[in-house]
């Protein structure tokens, strides 16, 4: 295995990998017609480390990534996708890929394989990190405050996340959108805390109007600018004084 820094992953670098395996398939391609023997340095299979994915050579002129997925510096999924093209000068497609379906490699490969190689292996590697980030960062939640939260909703890649939270006289939703696959923090956010008509604070007249909710502002700060788990942590922390705030406030109007 070579390890290989950002400045050596470049259009050379994948050119070279490309040129080997389809100088290798040509060779066994003429082993068929004559005793030719195999090029022993391409059997031995050398890949290439870039950060957490890994390029690799294989049969039929295909070239392999291996994507390493982590979370809190422990490893998680690993992913791989082939791609193949059919001389040295036509562009590669994807024959192969074990990706979760609901992430958009096609769209992907349409955007950047074919223009810009390196772009699509990289954008993909980007695609995975963050989609783990998003999805272990709720499973944390679940494992660590579960028994606080009511419903929780997410969406298959994880970049909308809805949960309740029923404390302190009051009903408060989450939810949080990603605008693109390669965030790990939200682009929106939104939390809401609603009078519960049993509350203590609410008169008679407020319990028969629909309720109002308030927007907790410092909640929404605090998911823009903090893991999911830590954010949530914040939360609970500042609700009792947020709520007393704003118990007051529309006391006073």
């Amino acid at each position: 295995e070579i390890s290989i820094d950002d400045e050596q992953w470049n259009d050379g670098l994948l050119a070279t990998i490309r040129e080997k395996v389809h100088i290798e398939a040509e060779r066994k391609a003429m082993v068929n017609l004559a005793n030719i023997p195999t090029d022993s340095q391409f059997q031995s299979r050398t890949t290439y480390r870039i950060r957490n994915k890994v390029i690799y050579c294989l049969d039929g002129a295909r070239i392999g990534i291996q994507y390493e997925t982590f979370f809190a510096g422990e490893p998680c999924e690993i992913y791989h996708c082939v791609l193949e093209s059919k001389s040295f000068l036509e562009k590669m497609t994807v024959t192969e890929h074990t990706l979760p379906f609901f992430l958009p490699i096609r769209e992907v490969e349409t955007d950047h394989l074919s223009s810009n190689a390196i772009r699509f292996i990289d954008h993909l590697e980007e695609i995975l990190q963050s989609y783990i980030d998003r999805r272990e960062q709720v499973r944390l939640i679940k494992e660590l405050y579960g028994n606080q939260i009511g419903e929780l909703f997410y969406s298959l890649p994880y970049t909308l996340i809805e949960f309740t939270l029923e404390d302190f006289e009051c009903k408060v939703t989450v939810s949080i959108r990603y605008s693109d696959l390669i965030l790990t923090l939200p682009s929106q956010a939104r939390v809401l805390a609603w009078p519960l008509r049993s509350a203590k604070r609410i008169s008679a007249a407020d319990r028969r109007a629909q309720p109002v909710p308030s927007r907790l502002s410092y909640a929404e700060n605090a998911l823009k600018t903090l893991s999911l788990p830590e954010a949530y942590a914040e939360i609970v922390l500042e609700l009792p004084r947020a709520l007393k705030q704003m118990f007051y406030s529309q006391e006073s109007d």
